[in-house]
């Protein structure tokens, strides 16, 4: 079926235009050769990578910037509708229509017979419990069958505990993980100690897992929390680089010493 000329030199801003636009970049005979040629596997880069531009516009609170990332990130899921409903698997309104039901059946206390007041905490608990049934009718049965591979480790790491904890499997308290990463740690020091590297690896990554469920345990998003710490490891090398270069030096010319006591000084100061 043609793409509708009149919809998209309409310029509606509505998202029909939106969706007759991506149909005509990937019209086989006028579409656009680039557009064309790009399969759901070519374009999942682009949909994570604007998932993240999304969120960097966030962080810097540039709202302009971010009405922008919002339409690209749009854009990724018309493109992949398109690609399916060229293959006559789903379209955009099938899309559409199934987050729709979603959102509704996930929040019975708004959209129900029944309405009633609950608490961040408890509407929490029961999406968890909604999604587990869910699972059951789709015959995903495992507890972590469905926690998605390509999610950022850490951020994967706490949905796997989080997953895990909701059939008992966790520790009581976070002194427990305490205990269990002291245990990690010298664990992982024997392991470097007889430098086998795969072992070290293991034992890092062993380590790494028991710090995302020690964040858990705290309420603490490990990938927030280590952006966060990121933006302070620049804040505070950027001052060692001022504080060099007012002295005609660069790290390069500086030894440790004099960098640790610059770092120290970007501490007390505030950095």
């Amino acid at each position: 079926m043609p793409f509708n000329e009149k919809i998209i030199n309409g310029r509606n801003g509505d998202i029909t235009t939106l969706v007759e636009i991506m149909r005509a970049l990937r019209d086989p005979e006028t579409g656009c050769p680039w557009d064309i040629e790009q399969t759901f596997e070519s374009i999942s880069p682009y949909t994570i990578e604007e998932a993240y531009e999304v969120a960097d516009a966030i962080d810097r609170k540039d709202w302009d910037s971010l009405k922008t990332e919002l339409g690209d990130l749009l854009l990724q899921s018309i493109y992949h509708s398109q690609i399916a409903s060229e293959k006559e698997y789903f379209n955009f309104y099938d899309v559409v229509r199934e987050i729709s039901e979603k959102m509704i059946s996930r929040h019975p206390h708004v959209f129900g017979d029944s309405k009633e007041n609950k608490t961040a905490k408890q509407q929490v608990e029961d999406w968890e419990s909604i999604k587990a049934s869910e699972r059951k009718l789709k015959k995903q049965g495992k507890v972590l069958e469905d926690v998605a591979l390509n999610l950022p480790a850490l951020v994967r790491a706490m949905k796997l505990q989080k997953r895990a904890a909701r059939v008992g499997f966790d520790w009581p308290s976070y002194k427990n993980v305490l205990d269990k990463i002291i245990e990690e740690a010298q664990e992982l020091a024997e392991a470097a100690a007889k430098g086998n590297s795969a072992d070290v690896e293991e034992e890092y990554g062993d380590l790494l897992f028991a710090f995302v469920n020690l964040g858990r345990h705290l309420n603490i998003e490990p990938e927030v929390a280590l952006k966060r710490t990121n933006n302070k490891f620049i804040e505070r090398f950027e001052f060692i680089e001022i504080e060099l270069a007012n002295k005609g030096k660069s790290p390069k010319d500086s030894s440790l010493e004099e960098m640790d006591g610059l770092w120290e000084k970007a501490k007390k100061s505030g950095k």
